[in-house]
């Protein structure tokens, strides 16, 4: 038997070093997420674009359809030629993809304005009724979700889940007909529409550089009743459009909130005797906040399109009740203006959320 001595033996390998794990969350997955983001923008708007001038095709050009049994057949046939929808469809598309990239959205065929100046016009009362709407399904749905999780499988619980449903499948229209008929026919309490009164609005209108928006320029003037008379008039629109996020906010944040009650951490927290509803208000109501940031785009996108409905109820004039006015004028270019100038505020407020949902929790950027 041979035996070997120290030299003799054969050293063993070196342990192959472990492989260096890639460090998460730094500035370039973040500067990556975001340039992904913004390119994202282009196709969702082209989309939108391109089925808005399409399904505004199906029913014909939007002369004829606006103006067309006003004029004869001589000057039907001059004003087409004029505007161009004489031509094959695939050209007028392809002019009108050019206009959008130079941020021309046309000039309407009932009162010959531009897109762009309808817009500024009337832009800045929808964005204020969105802004009422936010915060309102902010105030009700955050605080009624973390109600229903700390009561969760009793019946406070049930009832508020039942309200939330019916919150957001109410319809838009019936719900500001409701509040209107209890709180301005039967009560007296509130305004019945209109974003002021007409002396009021007059002299907001009046102002230097006005912005638009009542409740600053109210507020400019530091007129109490001026204000609270604008306040007023913002109550019932806001809280018809406010109604339908407010249900989803309150499902989401009660399902987020029950499930980070049940993670590792806060059981650690419960067995050091913290009472269940500190629990509920400082351990699970941030990580619960998170999804709200993330579907808020979406949700901006459902209160544009409820918009609508919300101003024409209340007589608010927006870009809302301007699109239904030029929807039942059939002026087909105005409303292909407006909806692609929504689709582009859309898709940039979703990026913006997408943004600041990065900026909060890393774990979404991969």
């Amino acid at each position: 038997m041979t035996v070997l001595t120290g030299d003799q033996i054969a050293p063993e390998p070196p342990a192959p070093a472990a492989p260096r794990r890639r460090r998460s969350g730094g500035g370039g997955g973040l500067g990556r997420y975001l340039v992904v983001r913004a390119l994202l923008i282009i196709p969702t708007v082209f989309i939108l674009v391109t089925l808005v001038f399409f399904l505004m095709r199906v029913v014909g050009n939007p002369i004829t359809a606006s103006v067309g049994d006003r004029l004869t057949e001589a000057q039907l046939a001059e004003r087409l030629a004029a505007a161009g929808y004489d031509r094959p469809i695939i050209v007028q598309y392809l002019e009108y993809l050019g206009q959008i990239v130079r941020l021309d959205f046309g000039t309407t065929a009932t009162d010959n304005r531009e897109i762009s100046d309808i817009i500024v016009t009337y832009g800045a009362a929808t964005l204020e009724l969105v802004f009422y709407a936010l915060i309102v399904a902010l105030v009700i749905g955050i605080p009624l979700g973390m109600l229903a999780a700390y009561v969760r499988d009793r019946w406070p619980d049930a009832v508020l889940r039942i309200l939330a449903i019916f919150a957001y499948a109410t319809p838009v229209f019936f719900a500001g007909l409701l509040l209107k008929l209890t709180f301005s026919v039967w009560l007296g309490w509130l305004p019945l529409s209109g974003r002021a009164d007409t002396r009021i609005a007059i002299a907001l209108g009046r102002i230097e550089n006005p912005t638009g928006i009542y409740i600053l320029d109210a507020l400019r003037l530091g007129n109490s009743t001026i204000t609270l008379d604008v306040l007023s008039h913002a109550v019932l629109p806001a809280l018809t459009l406010g109604l339908l996020t407010a249900g989803i906010f309150l499902r989401l944040v009660r399902t987020n909130v029950i499930g980070t009650l049940g993670s590792e951490y806060v059981d650690a927290a419960r067995s050091r005797g913290v009472s269940e509803l500190r629990l509920v208000r400082k351990h699970a109501l941030k990580p619960a906040l998170i999804p709200i940031i993330t579907v808020m785009g979406l949700q901006i996108a459902m209160l544009l399109g409820g918009s609508v409905l919300t101003e024409t109820t209340f007589g608010w004039r927006g870009l809302g009740f301007q699109l239904q006015q030029y929807l039942s004028a059939r002026d087909f270019v105005a409303v292909q203006g407006i909806v692609a100038v929504l689709a582009v505020i859309v898709a940039v407020t979703n990026f913006l959320v997408d943004v600041i949902a990065a900026l909060i929790d890393p774990r979404v950027r991969y």
